[in-house]
């Protein structure tokens, strides 16, 4: 027989896992985490303005200085415009055809400038990139009607003496290096070795000649001959650059496009240079425009650091763009 107390319900139990009062609380703490949320966002955000900010700021002034040191501002006073050849004449150096023409294009139009003068350092390079400077030199010359000086510091040889040859009159110092008028292509071959270590060359190609001058493998007389006619064809064009700017001043010797260079004084001799000076006796004494101003572009630590950090200041761009996404 069931007593009262069997007839009774079980009693409720409690929720379990959150507390009476944190339920109570729970729209408030819900509003707080927004709140939180929402200031996160923002400060993020301030955070990655300011980045953006200081990023084009550095880049901005990179960019000017890069500018300064590649323009040259024109001058009212009556000057001597300098463009530098130093270095190996080549693409991609400070003695390019693209940096070379920048600055004689910027020396020729300004009014101000009484002459051009190439300040000469360099054992020749290309003769494609000597050849663009020549042309330009001589194509500038009779628009601007402007004259032209080259001053050899040590060395005026091969591209660099081509260039050369466009100026009006050569000036030297008695001990600098000129000449050099030849062409060359040099390279190595290694069949010989590769026969005593027993290794064998395994190349093919498509077209007779496609593995023309690979070190690797012998030299065909054909090939050879083909290269060395290509060769004879270039130093027949620079033999009439040299005697189309030298003129009747150029004393022919059987050496004189053999290749072979001379100091500054035998130069001046064999009509190849015209007179001693620097450029400061230039400026002064022929150009009367003491005043000398460098056209030459500038390869500054503005731009060196661009070179370098360019890519590091692009990335950390794309990464604040990328921060400034909403939080989902």
């Amino acid at each position: 027989m069931s007593t009262p107390d069997d007839t009774l319900p079980p009693p409720i139990p409690e929720p379990v896992g959150v507390p009476p009062l944190l339920a109570q609380h729970e729209p408030l703490l819900a509003q707080l985490a927004r709140d939180f949320l929402r200031e996160r966002r923002l400060e993020r955000r301030w955070r990655t303005m300011f980045r953006l900010f200081w990023l084009t700021l550095a880049a901005l002034l990179i960019y000017t200085l890069w500018l300064q040191g590649r323009h040259v501002t024109p001058s009212a006073t009556p000057h001597t415009a300098l463009v530098e050849v130093r270095g190996e004449i080549a693409a991609d150096t400070e003695a390019s055809a693209e940096l070379l023409l920048a600055a004689l294009k910027d020396a020729f139009k300004d009014d101000a400038a009484q002459a051009v003068v190439l300040r000469i350092n360099s054992p020749g390079g290309s003769p494609v990139q000597a050849g663009i400077v020549y042309d330009e030199i001589k194509r500038l010359k009779k628009q601007y009607d402007k004259p032209v000086y080259a001053v050899v510091e040590e060395m005026c040889a091969s591209g660099a003496y081509y260039i050369a040859a466009a100026a009006d009159e050569i000036y030297v110092d008695k001990a600098s290096i000129v000449g050099s008028i030849g062409v060359l292509m040099d390279g190595f071959g290694f069949t010989g070795l590769m026969e005593k270590v027993g290794v064998e060359r395994r190349l093919l190609t498509a077209g007779e000649n496609k593995g023309m001058l690979d070190p690797f493998s012998p030299v065909s007389a054909k090939q050879r001959g083909y290269a060395q006619a290509m060769l004879d064809q270039i130093h027949q064009q620079f033999i009439a650059v040299v005697r189309e700017g030298r003129g009747e001043r150029l004393k022919e010797t059987p050496e004189t496009f053999s290749g072979l260079f001379w100091n500054g004084e035998q130069a001046v001799k064999l009509g190849l240079a015209d007179h001693f000076g620097n450029l400061d006796f230039v400026a002064r004494e022929v150009v009367k425009a003491e005043d000398v101003i460098d056209y030459t572009p500038k390869d500054n630590v503005a731009e060196r650091l661009a070179k370098r950090f360019g890519a590091s200041i692009g990335a950390g761009a794309v990464k604040a763009l990328r921060e400034l996404a909403p939080i989902r």
